[in-house]
């Protein structure tokens, strides 16, 4: 055990501390001080975050312990020597609610009548308990609580957001989406909580908050937004807040929203964009027009580019895509797999992005469900790059058409859909039940995947990784459920050996004790 004493005699007069002791000549008699032996803490300490920190000092000789005050404080290595007060006792039992990090820890009893100190130091290492694992976000009674399934310790945190309400944090009503950025946000900073009461960012290592972190400190017009999800795709992200659509472009961190750019029309609340390609330039984005029942597409740098208005038709983009690319080798402004002419007069159901690409040019498809009374129709729509110097060799592409009309209930308000990366399939749930619809048989028809008895699912998705090495575990099946006891169950179900067929399948993983689940996003590791 290394251990130090550090004595400091506040009484001293200032003008016999500053005394010079270059011409010093005396002799002296030096008396060791009798105080307090402190043992019983280590040299080392490793411990991870959201875990207990429990030391309890052995203390000898010296006076009464109700003569002293106690203090324990650590020194942030890697954060400009940031000073944090843990306790103030003699014993420290401490959730460790630091960043991981290296510290250094200093235990300090203060005598109290005279101020003299005796410290003891220590080192400290903090790593993180949820550096992986899935962020389970909840609707408890209308107020959003997120939950975290720890991979490193196996244990799940519950309401990890309290640490940031007691710091001054809104008590967010109406969960929507809790969203991983990766690398289009600050990096210390990079999960997005959306809600109805707005949105906010949260810490990477223990989902932290401060003010700073509201959406609206990234709104060039200071707008209080509330998105829907936000969508990144080359140098920019758009999100959809009420019915406006924002995008911001990233440069580092420095971007902010400007003002909405869908001119004259209301906006679906999804965007469309190619998640997939991990190079793109002019990004092109695609909005629904649900004032005009019509597609629209938006590339920002368009204007930069040819001259044109960023926000345009379909079909006038895709001609736009072939002027731009003409004499390009190698590339093309529309790409066709399945021919379709874009839809008018069709209600907006649903839209979700994908890794799915059937043409190996580097574009995700992009599915739209849109609606005309009781009928139902897939589009899937994939955006490339207009400048096609990155990944992508094309603009536009017409990737599915698919008439679901005739699956069972699939006209209900209440369905909720996911759509796979794997294959062309189509996900939903009624009630405790989830089907499967493969779009690019003939005819189109659903089978039955599962029930969940005396249970209601609230989530279905794809978790998209980010990460290279998760890759395969896009083609895991999401699902969240309600007993009616208010209980949440999240279940993941295997993709890729399934190969997207989960009839009668049991989960790979089962989580329990949520509250009604609204949304579940893998949290990969970052460190």
């Amino acid at each position: 055990m290394k251990k130090f004493r550090d004595m400091f005699f506040l009484m001293l007069p200032v003008a016999a501390m500053t005394v010079s002791c270059a011409r010093d000549l005396g002799n002296y008699d030096y008396t060791d001080l009798e105080g307090p032996d402190v043992a019983g803490i280590e040299e080392n300490y490793e411990v991870l975050t959201m875990r207990q920190l429990r030391i309890s000092p052995v203390i000898s000789g010296g006076m009464d312990g109700n003569e002293y005050t106690y203090e324990w404080m650590v020194i942030d290595n890697n954060n400009d020597n940031e000073m944090t007060i843990l306790a103030e006792t003699k014993d420290l039992e401490y959730t460790v609610t630091l960043s991981p990090g290296s510290y250094s820890m200093y235990y300090t009893m203060t005598e109290k009548e005279s101020g003299i100190m005796w410290r003891t130091a220590s080192s400290l290492t903090v790593n993180s308990s949820m550096s992986a694992g899935w962020m389970v976000l909840c609707s408890d009674e209308g107020a959003a609580r997120l939950d975290f399934v720890s991979d490193v310790t196996g244990e799940t945190y519950r309401d990890v957001l309290e640490a940031g309400r007691n710091a001054g944090m809104p008590d967010y009503q109406g969960p929507r989406k809790i969203q991983w950025l990766s690398t289009k946000t600050d990096e210390a900073s990079p999960y997005y909580l959306l809600t109805d009461d707005g949105a906010t960012r949260l810490g990477k290592d223990s989902f932290e908050w401060n003010e700073e972190y509201a959406l609206v400190y990234e709104s060039g017009a200071g707008i209080e937004l509330a998105p829907y999800s936000i969508v990144c795709s080359g140098i920019g992200k758009m999100a959809v807040s009420g019915t406006d659509a924002y995008y911001c472009e990233i440069l580092g961190f420095s971007g902010l929203y400007g003002s909405a750019v869908n001119k004259g029309f209301e906006a679906a609340p999804a965007v469309g964009a190619n998640v997939l390609a991990s190079s793109i330039y002019a990004a092109v984005y695609l909005l629904y027009d649900i004032s005009n029942k019509k597609f629209m597409a938006y590339c920002p740098l368009l204007d930069d580019i040819g001259g044109y208005e960023p926000l345009q038709e379909m079909e006038e983009m895709g001609q736009i895509a072939e002027e731009q690319t003409s004499g390009k080798d190698g590339a093309s402004g529309v790409v066709v797999t399945v021919p379709f002419e874009y839809p008018s007069g069709y209600d907006y159901v649903y839209m979700e992005n994908t890794l799915y690409d059937p043409g190996n040019a580097a574009m995700g498809v992009t599915y739209t469900i849109l609606s005309d009374g009781d009928s139902r129709y897939v589009y899937g729509i994939q955006c490339g790059d207009m400048l096609v110097y990155g990944d992508c060799t094309y603009v536009l592409g017409k990737a599915l058409y698919a008439d679901i009309s005739g699956c069972p209930g699939i006209a209900s308000a209440d369905n909720l859909y996911a759509f796979s990366s794997l294959h062309p399939y189509l996900y939903y749930a009624q009630g405790e039940s989830v089907y499967r619809v493969d779009m690019s048989a003939s005819p189109v028809a659903s089978e039955l995947q599962f029930t969940l008895p005396g249970e209601t699912v609230t989530c279905l998705k794809f978790n998209l990784y980010q990460n290279a090495d998760n890759r395969q575990k896009s083609y895991d099946l999401v699902v969240g459920s309600e007993a009616a006891d208010g209980t949440g169950t999240l279940r993941i179900y295997e993709g890729y050996d399934s190969d997207g067929d989960f009839a009668g399948a049991k989960p790979a993983a089962v989580y329990t004790g949520f509250s009604r689940i609204v949304d579940a996003t893998y949290k990969e590791s970052v460190y």
